[in-house]
């Protein structure tokens, strides 16, 4: 068939060696990625045991256990966005490693940790080095494919964290039944030795050819506010109290930086960022969904936890099979939600998706001690669903935004609103659920020694392990926990179910509809921005 002469001729911007391989990088980067969500959806299912006293675990308590995951989210946030900036100034495939690397070293320390110190700290290392990972592997997917594929290809990024999630709890339940608690770390090393060589052997180098100027101010700016401002929301779930000194200083203060940040970057001729691009209505609604989501799912993420295994009584296995259907919804609805969004328009599968989140939300205010598990398992099954539905499209719509050049700052942007958003919901929800739960169980404490009655009050755990001292007097402790705590569940789960429709509405109000279908040159093998430098044997040279 012939080619109508005056026709545009589609420019492919991938060089030909690299896109022959694109499904096998693409699956390098899943590999990737799949570590560090793997690493934080088993230590989900492990918190009851590392709460345990030694030898079983290492007697956290409640307020270690948050540092534990939260540590890891403050530094990480924190470096997302300098990571970001980094990979598209001296290569994504060199932090890539560099991360990777680290990360896994982080993984080997935490496992030997022989007190909540220790953990804390090396999950703060295991931080630094999954900021290095996550916007690189988005940045590196979306230099390998070219724009018409590229929806596709984050359907599949995004049901890669619906598979870690599913082996995750999984792997956790499995390690925990036949290993010591560290195993769930250690399992990280084999895993990170894997990948470093694919990638080495696989992964093309990419970067932006014009960089221009460094902005260090701006870099500066952007670490100390996110990290005080993620401080400050972690402080505040910790203590229970947002209208602590501490927590208004950090919290303020961060805002102040990043009012700065953002005040710096519109007047500075090298900008680490565009501002400009919040202007767009799409864009911002984007990120603000992405926030939004894991703000409501984070928090009840963490909870569940305690009510399957605390509550209910299932081993971490069991609760590892029980989220199983929320990872499957999402492996099977991500690559596909392009599909949906082509006949649909982005507005309306994204609305529907959150209205799924928060109806899966909202179920969990219905749940008590008896709850049938194929109801759970349905919850969780819209749950996933309502993901699957809106984290594909929110995240082309943030990175099609940007030139590929910059593709290492968009996925930046996309992964530090939603750390951000995933902190807040850690530590908001669970200020709420410990503040319903101290205010219930109180008045059940009376016949509980002076000494132990303020560490009784802290958390379910910290109940039921005073109950368990009591022996057979603590029985009634124990019935009075759970239905304290069950209670304390349906108004967090509420609430996280209201966040869920206030995205529902941005989303609703600000993302693009059904676009016009048009064909030219243009849409076939071309992309946004300047072609990619593409470096070493892996480009075809």
């Amino acid at each position: 068939m012939s080619i109508p002469s005056g026709a545009p001729v589609a420019v492919p911007r991938v060089p030909e060696a690299i896109h022959r391989r694109r499904w096998a990088i693409l699956t390098v980067l899943m590999f990737s990625l799949l570590i560090v969500v793997l690493d934080n959806s088993i230590l989900n299912v492990a918190v009851k045991t590392i709460a345990s006293p030694a030898p079983t675990g290492i007697g956290a308590t409640q307020s270690e256990l948050e540092w534990a995951i939260n540590s890891y989210t403050l530094v990480f946030a924190g470096l997302l966005f300098t990571a970001g900036l980094l990979g598209d100034r001296i290569g994504r495939k060199k932090v890539l490693l560099f991360g990777i690397l680290v990360f896994g070293i982080g993984s080997a320390l935490a496992a030997l940790s022989s007190s909540p110190g220790e953990l804390i700290t090396w999950r703060a290392l295991m931080g630094f080095g999954a900021a290095f990972v996550m916007p690189a592997t988005l940045a590196v997917l979306m230099n390998v494919f070219e724009r018409d594929e590229q929806p596709k290809a984050i359907g599949i990024w995004a049901g890669s964290v619906g598979l870690g999630i599913a082996i995750g709890p999984i792997t956790g339940g499995l390690l925990l039944e036949h290993f010591w608690w560290g195993s769930i770390f250690l399992v990280n090393v084999p895993v990170v030795i894997v990948a470093l060589v694919a990638m080495a052997i696989l992964v093309p180098d990419s970067r932006d050819p014009k960089p221009g100027k460094v902005d260090p101010l701006g870099v500066v700016l952007s670490i100390v506010g996110l990290v005080l401002l993620v401080y400050g929301i972690i402080r505040g779930g910790e203590l229970a109290d947002f209208t602590d000194t501490t927590v208004l200083v950090s919290t303020i203060g961060g805002l102040v930086v990043l009012a700065g940040f953002v005040w710096h970057e519109k007047r500075s001729s090298h900008p680490a960022i565009d501002i400009s691009y919040f202007k767009k209505p799409a864009f911002s609604a984007a990120v603000a969904a992405i926030a939004l989501v894991f703000f409501a799912l984070m928090g009840v993420t963490f909870f569940s936890a305690f009510y399957l295994q605390s509550v209910r009584g299932y081993s971490a296995l069991e609760s590892g099979l029980l989220i199983v259907p929320l990872a499957a919804a999402q492996m099977i609805f991500a690559p596909r939600a392009r599909l949906v969004v082509d006949r649909f328009g982005a507005r309306a599968v994204c609305t529907v998706g959150m209205l799924l989140v928060a109806g899966g939300l909202a179920a969990f205010g219905l749940f008590d001690a008896g709850t049938p598990v194929w109801v759970m398992c349905l919850v969780f099954f819209v749950q996933g669903t309502g993901m699957a539905h809106i984290m594909p499209p929110v995240t082309v719509a943030v990175m099609q935004a940007l030139p590929r050049e910059k593709a290492g700052s968009g996925s930046a942007i996309n992964n530090t609103f939603r750390q951000v958003g995933g902190a807040l919901g850690v530590a908001v929800l669970g200020s709420v659920l410990s503040t319903v739960y101290r205010g219930d169980i109180e008045g059940h404490l009376s016949g509980v020694p002076a000494g132990a009655r303020d560490v009784a009050g802290e958390s379910i755990e910290a109940t039921l392990g005073v109950a368990a001292k009591l022996g057979p007097a603590g029985k009634p402790l124990v019935a009075a926990a759970n239905d304290a705590f069950i209670g304390a569940m349906h108004v967090t789960a509420l609430s996280s179910a209201a966040v869920a429709l206030i995205g529902a509405v941005v989303v609703g109000l600000f993302l693009p509809g059904r676009l016009p279908v048009h064909v030219d040159g243009a849409t076939a093998r071309g992309g946004a921005g300047d072609e990619p430098v593409l470096e070493g044997k892996a480009a075809g040279r």
